[in-house]
């Protein structure tokens, strides 16, 4: 009778672990994974694990976006715009019905957001020194009989470039494709980075198609034309793009979490000739644009 008693006790206890085990696990477990953003919808990440697996991490109003700050415990809060293919990120959360990772806390380093910035704005330093380069190649023109080596170095020292420019551009677009669905250029008066009343008509036509869309997100790139120094002209461009981003929120109510974060182009990517006022004119712009990641646009 003992051994029989013993062997229900234990069958017992057995029952109440197993039982206990799938309630914590249907309870709210936290979770943690670490991994590189490769892909970005409106309500969803794609997180990359080292071990190759691919994590669907939600987004929502409860989610909290931080990174250390200092070297102590303390963190400092981020917007979702920070969130963009390329970074490097740390999630804790709790599996949903369909085996996602609903995200309480994501946190990413100061060093890791910068490395992926860098991606997001094409690589504006390297895109600058194309420009310089140009710009030495014009002048050498003058004398190009004296200084004929001196050109085709400059010339070799572009192509280089470019070709920097071309492999962080292909390692950007390997990481996320989407389709544009709908796109604007907002253009600005010199050193302005006020939003005209024709401007916030059309951005807030471009939101109510967005938000018929599913999975969207919005890319806001910034430019400048070539007037005054490029440090002015590289905060211009982000001034201009953060401008619009607080115009979609606040005035479209486009969550944040639709936006990533603006790319700060300076006087890169120019459309026309800055030799002229009208070329100016076209340069001086930020260009918006809603997308939908390929994967989604074909459901």
């Amino acid at each position: 009778m003992r051994g029989i008693r013993r062997g229900i006790f234990l069958a017992a206890v057995l029952c109440w672990m197993a039982l206990g085990s799938l309630y914590s696990a249907d309870n709210g477990e936290i979770v943690k994974v670490r991994g590189l953003i490769t892909n970005r919808t409106g309500e969803t990440l794609t997180v990359k694990t080292a071990e190759g697996n691919s994590v669907t991490v939600v987004l929502t109003d409860l989610t909290k976006v931080q990174k250390p700050k200092g070297l102590g415990l303390r963190k400092t809060q981020m917007s979702f715009t920070a969130l963009m293919p390329g970074l490097k990120i740390s999630v804790d959360g709790v599996r949903d019905e369909q085996n996602r990772l609903v995200a309480q806390t994501i946190t990413f380093s100061g060093d890791d957001l910068r490395t992926a910035e860098t991606i997001q704005a094409g690589l504006t330093p390297t895109q600058e020194g194309v420009e310089a380069n140009k710009q030495n190649i014009e002048a050498n023109k003058v004398q190009i009989a004296s200084n004929q080596e001196k050109i085709s170095a400059n010339q070799q020292q572009i192509a280089t470039n470019k070709q920097d420019i071309e492999d962080v551009s292909k390692r950007f677009s390997d990481l996320t494709e989407f389709d544009t669905k709908a796109e604007t250029a907002v253009y600005f008066a010199s050193g302005s980075k006020t939003i005209s009343a024709k401007d916030r008509a059309t951005l807030k036509d471009l939101s109510r198609q967005a938000v018929n869309l599913t999975g969207y997100i919005i890319q806001v790139k910034g430019f400048a034309d070539s007037s005054g120094n490029a440090a002015m002209n590289q905060k211009l461009s982000m001034d201009r793009a953060q401008e619009i981003i607080a115009f979609l929120i606040q005035d479209c109510n486009v969550p944040v979490r639709h936006i990533v974060a603006p790319g700060a182009m300076g006087v890169a990517g120019a459309v026309a000739s800055n030799e002229t006022a009208q070329g100016r004119a076209a340069n001086r712009r930020v260009e918006v644009k809603v997308l939908v990641n390929r994967g989604l646009a074909g459901e």
